[in-house]
């Protein structure tokens, strides 16, 4: 493949042992698996997670969902809370597949129940403690409108209480992810707990990549919806859900420049195609240890040297990263051994912060093996 633009590059044997592990984390621990597409947003992707049984997914949005209704999947749930303008969207899309939908706000609810002319699944998002949405574990009131809601509208099948852990993105370790884990399932017990008797078949789904990579103990779960997993990226390497082994995706960024008098490489590949995530070293990561860097840097991406195949292994030489993008230039800091290692016309790859947004950045990705993956 001749590559003469920034191209994202997907390891595509990385990308499915990822998918087969999880999947088979879920069997271990009898757990219904219904991945979020949010990251890879590809129906050849999809596919690949067929093969190892999956039969109902998580997305984003409406749009999403009718990306992968298109493709054959039968059983959604859109994790976004319910938006009343999108009413007639959600009942078409009832009529092809089984839709659950997610809410979190008495008055939202309320609007669109007049206008659902389909039976439709809805969770009860819970915040456990991300603080981005969800009703809180211990407010029994707005829960209890929300249930009462929901009985009373005959379109509507209360599936059970939902969650994404958020708050295991401030962990820095695989010890402070299962430490976050545990207090977001026992709140999700809580929850349960307390309306088992009235709804004895009530789902509790749990959903993010950090818990469910690194967590043992599932006891009260019965579903998961990791996403970012399917690729991995530097944010989950800070974290503490994976290594640097584990990362599936760089995107392949042509050198156009090198400045030898602040040792710093320039690409071709900026904000439009890496988005503009960026991660603080904090001293208490991996990545601080990696790198070597102090705290404090910001590194907008780490760079890697292609082989032949368009394959990577771990970063480059310590010191390097990419010091800040503006809209098509990368700029990267490089170690001396990389700046003597590439020239103008050569490829560097890059390993995202955040591959959900790089991918969503991107129309197609490429696999060392020559295919041409279209996403949505």
């Amino acid at each position: 493949m001749q590559i003469q633009v920034p191209t994202p590059i997907l390891d595509d044997l990385k990308c499915r042992q990822n998918i087969a592990l999880m999947a088979e984390k879920a069997h271990r621990y009898g757990l219904c698996f219904r991945p979020h597409f949010k990251t890879h947003q590809s129906r050849a992707i999809g596919r690949w997670f067929k093969r190892v049984g999956v039969q109902c997914i998580t997305v984003s949005s409406v749009q999403m969902a009718q990306y992968f209704a298109d493709e054959g999947w039968r059983d959604i749930t859109i994790a976004f809370p319910v938006n009343p303008r999108q009413a007639a969207q959600y009942n078409l899309l009832a009529e092809r597949v089984q839709l659950n939908i997610l809410v979190t706000d008495v008055d939202a609810l309320r609007q669109i129940i007049p206008f659902i002319r389909r039976q439709i699944g809805i969770f009860i998002k819970i915040d456990t403690g991300a603080h981005r949405t969800g009703v809180l574990p211990d407010d029994i009131a707005t829960q209890a409108a929300l249930l009462s809601m929901i009985e009373a509208a005959p379109m509507l099948n209360f599936r059970g209480f939902l969650t994404h852990a958020g708050s295991a993105y401030r962990a820095r370790s695989a010890h402070q992810i299962k430490e976050t884990h545990v207090q977001s399932i026992a709140l999700m017990k809580k929850v349960a707990d307390r309306w088992k008797a009235h709804y004895p078949h009530l789902i509790i789904s749990v959903g993010d990549t950090p818990t469910c990579s690194v967590a043992t103990d599932w006891q009260g779960v019965d579903e998961i919806r990791p996403g970012n997993f399917v690729t991995y990226d530097l944010m989950q390497v800070q974290i503490g859900a994976c290594t640097f082994d584990r990362i599936a995706l760089a995107v392949a960024c042509p050198v156009v420049a090198k400045h030898s008098d602040r040792s710093e490489i320039v690409v071709y590949g900026g904000a439009i195609h890496l988005s503009k995530e960026h991660i603080e070293l904090d001293g208490h990561s991996v990545l601080d240890e990696w790198t070597g860097l102090p705290k404090g840097t910001k590194i907008y991406g780490l760079p890697v040297r292609f082989d032949d195949q368009l394959r990577w292994q771990l970063p480059g030489q310590e010191g390097s990263y990419v010091r800040s993008l503006s809209q098509e230039h990368g700029v990267i800091v490089a170690s001396p051994e990389l700046f003597d290692a590439v020239q103008p016309g050569d490829l560097i790859g890059i390993l995202p912060v955040h591959s959900c947004l790089t991918i969503d950045l991107s129309e197609q990705l490429y696999t060392p093996t020559g295919s041409v993956l279209e996403t949505m």
